[in-house]
């Protein structure tokens, strides 16, 4: 099947149009149509090679947002015209531990990847997946979402990523009405921490470095704001926390934040894949604190998700742009320039 896509053709090339085939779609697939496709920051990293193993031409976009163009024979979930989502995985084992459970995220043999990975279904030239950024894609059905109409496709479509990745460690550790939440970062991830504690009833604090940043926090839902740099501010909110998501995406010192902890309480890390830079072991001893990680979310509880967002009104800040703006879009993100996330209309690819 003819598609249309951007790529990058080597790490340090600018992404740019590519014509590549997709596999015929089989009994079990769905057909989709791509609407929109969030840019995540992990698109960069992996165009560029940043985290190595990169396999070119590379097409990003793993936060896609679509209607169904055609299913196949034994698809029952879906029908033609279905607003529907693709997000970090299009394939898993499906057959361990992990993924009977419904968390293919942790599959033991390893999940396919949206794009970047091994193509275990096969039936296209590549030997890996080809994301997002194209104007179809073909997707096995125990991989596609559905995506409740009331809310706006555009800003939905990063919940398949930024949204997944802070939901499911808040509902994993039952974070609700009584707790005080601590919401690490405001980017891409932190913004959307702030709207699910808030909207699952805890008392939300963001904390930051940027005082600037603190009224952009209340807007998104936020009862108070910490600034991480005033060591008197960090010092009175000792001990006070229930929970903190962490959304740093960079290696930092975890200590002044343990610190914020109760007795028993509980960071996850989610934005960090590189090496902390201190991890002392008196904040987790004194106080029996844990800190922990989280990856993605399961197909099951990814839909949750969705639904939640559907009931709630909940969907990220975005600024739209069009395929032409990938590259500038790139530079902007990693200089911290978005509110908070880059969305592609995919009806400028072909324009």
């Amino acid at each position: 099947m003819k598609t249309l896509g951007y790529a990058a053709q080597s790490p340090t090339s600018e992404l740019g149009p590519i014509s590549f085939e997709r596999r015929e779609p089989q009994a079990g697939d769905v057909v989709i149509d791509i609407l929109y496709c969030g840019v995540c920051h992990s698109d960069i990293h992996s165009a560029r090679n940043e985290w190595g193993g990169a396999k070119y031409p590379l097409v990003p976009g793993h936060e896609i947002i679509g209607r169904v163009a055609s299913v196949g024979n034994d698809v029952t979930k879906f029908k033609t015209g279905d607003l529907v989502g693709v997000g970090c995985m299009v394939d898993s084992c499906r057959h361990c531990q992990s993924c009977d459970d419904g968390f293919e995220q942790y599959c033991e043999n390893g999940f396919s990847g949206t794009y970047n990975s091994p193509d275990k279904i096969g039936g296209t030239p590549h030997a890996y997946t080809l994301g997002g950024y194209s104007n179809h894609i073909t997707v096995e059905q125990r991989f596609v979402l559905n995506v409740p109409e009331n809310l706006d496709p555009a800003a939905a479509a990063p919940l398949l990523c930024a949204g997944i990745t802070t939901y499911s460690p808040l509902k994993h550790w039952k974070v609700g009405p009584g707790q005080k939440v601590g919401v690490i970062g405001l980017g891409g991830l932190g913004h959307m921490g702030v709207k699910f504690s808030h909207a699952m009833g805890a008392h939300v604090v963001m904390i930051t470095t940027s005082p600037e940043k603190g009224e952009d926090a209340r807007k998104l839902g936020a009862d108070e704001v910490l600034i991480s740099k005033d060591k008197d501010a960090m010092k009175a909110a000792a001990s006070s926390f229930d929970f903190l998501l962490n959304t740093i995406p960079v290696g930092h010192n975890t200590d002044p934040y343990m610190n914020l902890l109760k007795r028993d309480g509980t960071m996850v890390i989610v934005g960090a894949i590189e090496p902390l830079t201190q991890v002392s072991g008196i904040p987790f001893i004194y106080k029996r604190r844990t800190m922990a990680g989280s990856l993605i979310g399961g197909i099951p509880e990814t839909q949750e998700m969705l639904d939640f967002c559907g009931e709630h009104n909940i969907v990220c800040d975005i600024e739209t742009i069009a395929m032409k703006d990938i590259n500038a879009a790139y530079d902007r993100t990693v200089k911290g320039d978005v509110k908070y996330r880059f969305v592609i209309d995919m009806a400028t690819l072909e324009g």
